[in-house]
This record gives structure tokens, C-alpha cells and sequence, in this order.
């Protein structure tokens, strides 16, 4: 089965199929490789397409290759691959979303009745179709931002997660990643079978999205008070997105009235997880976009010293600028400026939230940056977990140092720009002592 298209000149219906992730079935993307955000990947220092990845997965493959590690095949529930794969990389079944609407290659098979399942865990996103060719894996690789494989769903003696490079940039790769490759949550209006019905518009899911904008074309199982979103629901004939009657998905305990939950490693399509997935897959993208430019940037920097005779650690206020610029971009998101602020409680009922919340680390009064609020906010201290990430302490030192400083200027309360003033004296002491006894590799200025 030919899962990516091989041609660039795509026709516009062959487009509007690469609006789900095409290596990785249940994110959406957008993307336009013209876009004025673009970052030039394919060339040095970059070069995205030939540089060899250090990945949880590329590690994982050697392993395979040298008889270290197997996966079972699971051939009694159909399911291949994927629990075994779960399982050897650490990703929870818990964080389980699905997927319904017709936004990747793979159309034939998905449906309402038979969504796409996607897992996920702080570096790694995995999409399972039910009787798919193909596991979609993609990798937040510290050099290279997201990487994209495949893992053939046929039993092998030597299973191989095969890397995709221009298959799936051509579509992720554009101005709604951040000029890099990466993913975008998507919300659509589904048709009975599963199509968008692209006249009424699409959106955009992040952490400052509209609740009543996220999730069409999505199974959410969860409560969420008065509140309402798209997920759950079919658009059908006479509907507009004018007059959708949000109540119908509202508050869903039980996905079974919609279709058949028993294929599915749990029955649930966890709101908590769909949630943290959409501040997550942009904060990796923004990871990916600071990364390129600070190399770019240290580059360039190289080039005119060298040119000028300048010392090779000179740096001219426009490099200076550039290293803040892609540094305020990230520090932002992070903080979670422009977060939506929620008008009722959100209570998840897969057991997502309280494995998530173990998972990361605590400080001496037991307060996590992964502890969840979900009254007013998605965390009770807003600060992203992925401050921890193996992508995030492999930022270019000039990106990382400016990033810290801009961190610290804001949680003392010497930087009280309005961006930043939904934290809280409390918020920005609270987070301040939380990373100064979690996070390793703080500058020495980072004191109490």
C-alpha cells in the first residue's frame, strides 16, 4: 500500500488529504513549503534530509539490529505491533486519543465507526489505524526536531522503523509548524463518513484555542462542565457551522454509543490527553524553530566575523537580536501566554491524568511542573514540562542562555511585561523554586 505520495505536485485533492499527519495518522497539518516562516532545513547546518538522527527510535533500532531488543507481533487482536511497541518505547496506552475524520492517507479505513488511535509520550508520537500497513512514528530528535518513520504492520524477523523525509516534509513542514517539520492539532467538521467538509473552515488546536473550536473530527471522552467543544460529532446535511449543536458531544462518560470500543487498546478518548497533546506538539515544534535558528544564526555570525576579522565569539546586535528573538518566541508559549482561561472543571476518566502527573520529577514539597489545575487552567503551574526534554537541553547554548535569562527575569518579577501577567507573584515564585531544584544545568545566577 503506498501510504506517502511520492510526487511534489500534488493535486489539491491529494493536498487536502495530507491535512492529517501522513507519518503520524492523528495530528492534522497544514503546511506550505512558500510560507513566509520557513526555515531552510534542507541545507547546512541543518540538512534535515541527509543528517542521521539520535533518537529514542534511532536508538531503539539498534538495538533491534544487534538482537538486543524484539517486539512481539500480535497476531490474535490484529493489533500488530503496536502493543509491543508501546511497551519498549514508554509511551502509555493511557494518553490514547482517536481520531475519526478522513485527514490522512490512510481514508480507506478510517471512518467514524473506525477511528485512527494515536499514543504519545514527551519525545515520541505513534498512530495506529485498525488494519493499517503501517505504524506512523514520528521522533523530537535534539538536532533535527521531528523525524517521521514508518514500521510495517507485516511480521518481520528484524522489524525496521523506516525514515520518511520529503514524503511527509512536503506537507509538514510549513508556516502552521513554525516553519519546520512538526504537527498541528487540527479541528474540522466531519461528514457521516468521516471527510471534512472543508466550506465550513477548519481550526487550529493549541493551548489558547477556543474550547468551542477544538476537537472536531475527534472522540473526546470526559466532562467539562457548561463548556462545549466540536468533538464527538458528525455534520450532516442542513448543519452550518452557525447552528452545530455542540450538546450533543458534551460531556461523554461512554464512547460506545458512537462505535465499537473493543479494537481499541482502552475504550477511552481521554480530554486531559487531548489537551495536553495540543500544548505539547507546538511546543515541540517551537523547540524545533529555535534549534535551526540559533544555528543558522551562529552561522551567519561565523561567516561576517570571519569576514570582518572580528573574534570568532563576537556578537553583533543583530545576531544578539536574532538569538533573542527565537528565544522570547519559546520562553512565551512555555509560560503559556495566551493560555484560554477555562470556565469549568475538566475531569478526564482513562487514568491519563494521574500517570502523566507521576512521570515527571518533584521537588522537595512535592510540587511538579506536570500537576494538573484544569479549573482555570490546563496546569496548576504553568510552565511546560518539556523544559525537561532531551530536545529542549540540546538548544544552541546562545538560544539556551538567552532563553534561561528571559525565564529568570520573568519569574523574579523584574520582567512585568503584560504578556505575562497571568502568573501570579505565587505562580512565579512557585515555578522559580520548582526548577531550581529540578531542573540540572541552571545558569549560576539561577539562586534563591
Amino acid at each position: 500500500m503506498n501510504v506517502f505520495p511520492k510526487s511534489k505536485n500534488l493535486s489539491p485533492f491529494k493536498l487536502s488529504l495530507c491535512w492529517g499527519i501522513v507519518c503520524l495518522a492523528a495530528i492534522g497539518l497544514v503546511g506550505t513549503r512558500s510560507a513566509s516562516a520557513q526555515v531552510n532545513f534542507e541545507e547546512a547546518p541543518i540538512n534535515y534530509n541527509q543528517a542521521a538522527p539520535a533518537n529514542a527510535i534511532s536508538r531503539f533500532q539498534k538495538k533491534l539490529d544487534a538482537g538486543e531488543a524484539k517486539l512481539t507481533f500480535d497476531r490474535k487482536e490484529g493489533r500488530g505491533y503496536l502493543p509491543a511497541v508501546l511497551e519498549a518505547l514508554k509511551i502509555p496506552v493511557s494518553s490514547q486519543v482517536l481520531v475519526f475524520s478522513k485527514t490522512s492517507l490512510q481514508v480507506k479505513r478510517i471512518d467514524p465507526l473506525s477511528p485512527r488511535a494515536l499514543y504519545y509520550n514527551d519525545d515520541l508520537y505513534l498512530g495506529f489505524v485498525q488494519g493499517g500497513s503501517v505504524l506512523e512514528v514520528s521522533a523530537s530528535d535534539p538536532e533535527l526536531g521531528t523525524v517521521f518513520y514508518t514500521l510495517s504492520q507485516f511480521e518481520a524477523s528484524r522489524p525496521q522503523f523506516v525514515r520518511k523525509t520529503f514524503e511527509c516534509t512536503q506537507c509538514h513542514a510549513g508556516s502552521m509548524t513554525q516553519g519546520v517539520p512538526g504537527h498541528i492539532m487540527r479541528s474540522v467538521y466531519p461528514g457521516p463518513d468521516g471527510m471534512p467538509v472543508f466550506r465550513e473552515g477548519t481550526y487550529r488546536s493549541d493551548h489558547s484555542s477556543p474550547f468551542e473550536e477544538r476537537w472536531g473530527g475527534w472522540y473526546v471522552s470526559g466532562t467539562h462542565g457548561k463548556m462545549r467543544h466540536m468533538g464527538n460529532l458528525i455534520f450532516r446535511q442542513g448543519d452550518s457551522a452557525r447552528n452545530l449543536n455542540r450538546d450533543r458531544g458534551a460531556n461523554a462518560d461512554d464512547l460506545e454509543r458512537w462505535f465499537d470500543t473493543d479494537p481499541y487498546l482502552t475504550p477511552y478518548s481521554d480530554i486531559v490527553s487531548l489537551m495536553v497533546l495540543e500544548h505539547q506538539a507546538k511546543m515541540h515544534n517551537l523547540i524545533t524553530r529555535a534549534q535551526f535558528e540559533g544555528r543558522i544564526t551562529d552561522r551567519d555570525s561565523q561567516v561576517m566575523n570571519r569576514m570582518l576579522e572580528r573574534e570568532a565569539a563576537f556578537q553583533s546586535d543583530s545576531t544578539k537580536r536574532r538569538y533573542e528573538s527565537s528565544a522570547k518566541r519559546l520562553v512565551d508559549y512555555m509560560l503559556f501566554t495566551d493560555e484560554l482561561q477555562l470556565e469549568d472543571q475538566i475531569q478526564g476518566i482513562s487514568g491519563f491524568q494521574a500517570e502523566f502527573s507521576k512521570a515527571g520529577p518533584r521537588d522537595s514539597q512535592g510540587r511538579s511542573l506536570r500537576d494538573f489545575d484544569l479549573k482555570r487552567r490546563l496546569f496548576k503551574y504553568p510552565c511546560s514540562y518539556l523544559i525537561y526534554s532531551e530536545s529542549f537541553e540540546s538548544l544552541p547554548e546562545p538560544v539556551l542562555e538567552v532563553v534561561y535569562r528571559q525565564l529568570w527575569e520573568v519569574l523574579t518579577g523584574k520582567n512585568q511585561s503584560k504578556e505575562y501577567a497571568h502568573l501570579s507573584v505565587e505562580d512565579r515564585r512557585a515555578i522559580l523554586e520548582i526548577l531550581i531544584e529540578t531542573r540540572k544545568g541552571l545558569p549560576k545566577y539561577w539562586k534563591l
